[in-house]
């Protein structure tokens, strides 16, 4: 049984494009060198290995040098969209009279292509067909929100919005369980470090469950929920995901896995699965 709608084009807007950008994530966001950063860092100052050209001193040393929260950072598109379409291709470096303001929309526009990606999915999952309305009507708006003025993003009251997001995604969650007949399956308190190997864990819900280092290896992820979930180190090799949902780039960039790990149609291969 097929979980997804495939629709290629819906995705587009989705992927980070790191060459439209300006090393937003690079500088606007606060990093911590315990969670796999080069060193401690204020937000709104750039990493010590960011280049003029805004391109990573490092990046092609990130896995050797253990950089797991840059491996694992993803902004859903969000970068090219501030600096090449609100922004107009102007960078924080060449108007450093608005850099704060850039840095502050980016952080609001990474949390609207956040939810943006998941309610993409949730319009895709041929079971919650009944909310299609709604979801489009809330992908539309997140649209226009993020072409608006840099001030009146950052006066929107994002909270509000989410939380009419979040109301659609719970119920296309519990469309998705309905459909699927292993769902509603007791799933362990603690995750964190457990093995798993080639159990099916299809229709479980693992929503912000703590998955770090456990041992999924050769799982089946059919229907599995994995909205917020902590993946980093968690090892999906050999198993199955091409039906998992909610799933992000950035989650399947903080595990591990190799090219015989099956992903959703819309993610891409880490370059550190071999």
């Amino acid at each position: 049984m097929m979980i997804h709608e495939r629709n290629d084009k819906i995705w587009e807007h989705m992927k980070s494009d790191c060459s439209k950008c300006s090393g937003l994530c690079c500088t606007a966001l606060f990093f911590s060198k315990m969670d796999g950063f080069p060193k401690d860092k204020a937000s709104g100052q750039p990493c010590v290995n960011l280049l003029k050209d805004y391109r990573c001193k490092i990046h092609s040393q990130l896995e050797k040098q253990k950089m797991k929260g840059c491996i694992g950072y993803d902004c859903f598109g969000a970068g090219q969209q501030v600096t090449q379409v609100i922004y107009q291709g102007q960078t924080w470096n060449e108007i450093p009279n608005q850099s704060k303001e850039i840095f502050d929309v980016f952080i609001v526009v990474f949390h609207l292509y956040q939810i943006r990606y998941y309610l993409i999915e949730a319009l895709s999952l041929i079971s919650a067909r009944p909310l299609e309305k709604s979801i489009k009507c809330l992908i539309e708006e997140n649209v226009e929100m993020c072409h608006y003025r840099p001030d009146s993003i950052l006066s929107l009251d994002i909270e509000e919005y989410r939380q009419r997001a979040n109301h659609i995604l719970k119920q296309a969650c519990r469309l998705l369980q309905q459909g699927i007949p292993s769902a509603n399956k007791k799933v362990p308190a603690n995750l964190l470090g457990g093995n798993f190997k080639g159990q099916d864990m299809s229709g479980a819900d693992l929503s912000t469950k703590l998955l770090i280092a456990a041992n999924f290896e050769k799982c089946r992820f059919h229907g599995t929920v994995f909205l917020g979930a902590d993946t980093r180190d968690a090892n999906f090799k050999n198993a199955d995901l091409s039906e998992a949902v909610f799933l992000t780039q950035g989650q399947v960039n903080s595990a591990k896995g190799n090219r015989n790990t099956k992903l959703p149609y819309h993610l891409e291969y880490p370059p550190t699965w071999k």
